[in-house]
Formats: C-alpha cells, structure tokens, sequence
C-alpha cells in the first residue's frame, strides 16, 4: 500500500501541476491576480485533491482500514500537498494569503471550538443503570436534539454520545442508535439558534437576529418527530431480538452527575460565542489577515475553558467516560486536509457567475432549490462557507448592489421562505454523510472506540442516509418549500 502510494504522488502531482500550467492560469498568475478573482479562474478539476481526500476517507477505512488506522495524518497532509505546492508555485502571494486565510480565520477557531467542547463535555460523567430500551433511548435523543441548539451540536453531542452509548453496551443491535444520534443530535436539532451550527452563527455575524432562526422550528419539529418515530420502531423491533438476560444480571447504578464544574465552563464556551457576536472592537492584521480582537479573546476564553477544565475535572470522571484523545486528533488531522483542499472548491463557489459552476449557481431560483443546492453541497463540503455562499447568492439576487447591511434587514422580512431554506438546507443536510458535518465524524470515532462496528462511509450513505434522511427531505420540500 505505502508503496502504490509513492508511485501515486509523482503522477499525481504531474497531472495537478498540467491543469495548472492551462494558458489562461498562468496568465492570472503573471498578472498577480488577486483573491477575489481567482474563483473566476480556477478551473472545476482544481478540486481534485479534495475529491481525492474525500474518497479516502470514504473508501480507505473500508478496504484497508488498519492501514487508515496508522497513517490517516500522512494521507491527508499527501492530498494537501498535492494542492498545496503547484498551487503555491504558480500563484504566489495570492495563494499565500487564501491558505493563511483559511487557516486563521476558519480552521483554528474551528478546532479550537470543537476542542473546547469535546474536553468540557468529555469532563461531564452521566452515571446511572439506564437501561437502551427503546423508551430510554428515544428519550435521550429527544433531549440531544433539544440541547444542541442551546450549546451546539458538537456540546450535546459530545455530552450524551458517551451515555448512550453505556446504556446500550450490553446490547448487539445499536449501530442504528449511534446513526439517528447524528441525525438528530449531531445535526438537525442544532437549527434553532445561532448557537447551534456553525452557518447560522455565521448568519448571525451578517445580520439575521439572534432569534430569527426560530423560524426553522416547524421545519425542525417535523423532521426531528418523524426521525424519532421512525427511531422507535426500529429500535422496538431490534430489541425484540436482544438477549434480555444481559441487562436483568447488571446491579442498578444510581443516577448521578460528575463533574457538574464543567456546565459552568460550558456556560463559559457559550458566553463567549455570545460575546464575538455582539461586541464589536476592532481588528488586527496577522500575517496579512485581518482578525476581529473579539474573536481572539473568544478564542482565548475557550482555550481557558479548556485548560480549567483538564485542571479541575478529577482524572476518575474522565476515566469513567472512557475519555482520550484520539477522537479529536482524527477530526484536527483530517479536516485540516479537508479545510485546504477545499479552498478552490470554495472559490469557484463564491464566485457564483463568474465561477466553473455558474450552471448551478444560475439554477437556483425558488425556495426548493435552495433547499436542495445548499443542502447537497453541505453533504459533502463544510456547510458554513456553503451557507455563506447562497446567503451572498440571495441578497445578489433579490437585493443586488444594496449594502449588505441594508439587504440582509429586507431579505429576513420579505425573503424568509428563501433564507429558511437555504439555512434548514445547510444544517439538515449536514447529516447526509460523515463529512458533513464535524459532530458526525467525531460520534463515529467515540462509538468505534467504544467497539461500535460503524458502517463504513458508502454503508452509512446507502442504508441508513439516503433511504431515511433523502426520503424525509424530499417529502419537506412538498410540505415546506
């Protein structure tokens, strides 16, 4: 494998560096093009490298998984580079700065929120002889979904994934619980305050009010109340065919909370996204990219939540979570080749017309096809830029040549259905596969580590993604869109 590998990287990088070398790249590049108009440049195919780590991440761990296992870090630092170096070469400055950007300004806030949250909650011990009957389960996915609009998706799914999981450890069918849990948990329940997905908050930055999102609560109630039943039954009919002997033999655990000094540093997380939103201070340039001092101090408090929590959290609690750190190195290591490669996908994307993909861009006119346009690019790319871009894409729109500051207070008044959609597209969707959004990777990996034989990338697309989630979404375009 290490050695198909080697001989892959030559060629590969020959076949990158050719697209590059095509006349009117090389043009831009000697003309020193600049970061908003190198969208309208690149070619669709400089997203091969993202493509390509996509598909290891869906096809590798199935076909050679301890190879995956070992050597995930060099796979996706190998697709970085191979967008990374011919990119570097024949834009300079330019491709500098948009990979600086990406990594100060998406990338590090990122994973420093994630960390955040995973060692906060991974610090919360929910102790207790629950019981995964299918009454008990749909009850705690009931309440993920309920809190991960008030600390995220990525907080409530880090704070319930480890219990549910413990109270189903002696059961033989519970994969399906691990999968509605990103379903609901991990994403969907996360659509009612900027709080709870990260393209909301970014909504919340360009101006929707902090409660505007609330107007997804019928689209959020109808989806999490179908998932919920369609849950229920089937879990009702696996439990019929586990062995009840299991749970009777376990002696009752009262219910108990450790660690309880973590909802405060939570609180602390929270506060602090409130806190860059809404105060305003100024900026600094770092290495040439400008970074708001709100976002910084942020970013400080949640690296302080973090440490207080590692120091005053007793080792015996995060022992009792099964607590390590290999879940979030998987998730940092990963999308930082995910963040990179991404970049010229995002750019052709933000530069809508002008852009590789201005058929697609031009096709996007009612509610429904917001709804479906954002949603299938949130599947698979990040969903906050893919927010970003069809929130731009509506003002330009509806609103073209007016201040955004202007546009967006009309679109939240005399748009709502097209907002709706495009936000209901992006944080629903972000539960068609592994990578759409980071709670799903990072639940996959604590539930493997906890001997959850997961379905693999393509497994959990066809039975489980695609039969449930597109069904249900496309009966919510009739009812919704």
């Amino acid at each position: 494998m290490i050695k198909s590998i080697k001989l892959l990287v030559p060629s590969l990088f020959a076949i990158f560096t050719i697209f590059l070398t095509c006349p009117d790249i090389c043009c831009a590049a000697a003309i020193n093009c600049t970061s908003a108009a190198i969208g309208s440049l690149l070619p669709l195919w400089t997203a091969l490298p993202f493509v390509g780590i996509l598909l290891s991440i869906a096809l590798m761990p199935l076909f050679a998984p301890h190879f995956w296992s070992s050597h995930f870090s060099k796979i996706s630092a190998f697709w970085a580079l191979v967008f990374v170096v011919p990119f570097l070469y024949f834009f300079r400055e330019v491709a500098l700065h948009e990979i600086a950007h990406i990594i100060i300004i998406d990338f590090i806030p990122f994973i420093l929120l994630l960390g955040a949250l995973f060692t906060v909650a991974g610090g919360i011990y929910v102790k207790g002889s629950l019981k995964g009957t299918p009454a008990v389960n749909s009850v705690i996915l009931l309440i993920g979904t309920i809190f991960a609009s008030v600390v995220g998706t990525t907080g409530a799914s880090m704070l319930l994934i480890r219990p549910i999981l413990r109270s189903n450890n002696w059961r033989v069918y519970k994969v399906h619980t691990v999968v509605f849990f990103i379903f609901l948990v991990g994403n969907i329940g996360g659509s009612l305050t900027p709080l709870g997905d990260p393209p909301l908050f970014l909504g919340f930055l360009h101006g929707v009010p902090f409660f505007w999102t609330m107007h997804l609560l019928p689209a959020m109630a109808f989806a999490s109340i179908v998932l919920l039943i369609i849950y229920f039954v089937l879990d009702s009919y696996y439990f019929t065919k586990e062995n009840k002997i299991a749970v009777t033999d376990r002696e009752p655990e009262p219910f108990k909370i450790e660690g309880s000094c973590n909802f405060i540093f939570l609180a602390g997380i929270v506060g602090a996204v409130l806190f860059s939103g809404n105060v305003k201070l100024g900026e600094v340039n770092l290495f040439g990219i400008h970074q708001t001092i709100e976002n910084l101090i942020k970013d400080a408090i949640l690296i302080l939540m973090g440490i207080l929590s590692l120091v005053l959290t007793r080792p015996e609690v995060r022992k009792g979570n099964e607590f390590s750190w290999a879940p979030i190195k998987e998730v940092s290591c990963l999308f930082a080749g995910i963040f990179v490669t991404i970049i010229p996908a995002l750019a052709i994307l933000k530069a809508g017309e002008q852009g590789a993909l201005a058929f697609l861009i031009k096709s996007v006119n009612t509610p429904a096809h917001y709804f479906w346009a954002s949603g299938s690019l949130s599947s698979f790319l990040d969903n906050a830029p893919t927010y970003l871009t069809f929130f731009n894409s509506a003002l330009g729109k509806f609103y073209p040549g007016m201040p955004e500051a202007d546009a967006v207070a009309r679109l939240i008044v005399e748009k709502i259905p097209y907002l709706v959609a495009i936000s209901a597209g992006a944080v629903f969707m972000g539960a068609n596969s592994y990578i759409g959004n980071a709670p799903n990777f990072m639940v996959k990996s604590i539930a493997e580590e906890a001997g959850v034989v997961m379905p693999s990338f393509f497994g959990y697309l066809f039975k489980y993604s695609i039969p449930v989630l597109v069904v249900l979404f496309l009966v919510m375009t009739f009812v919704f869109f």
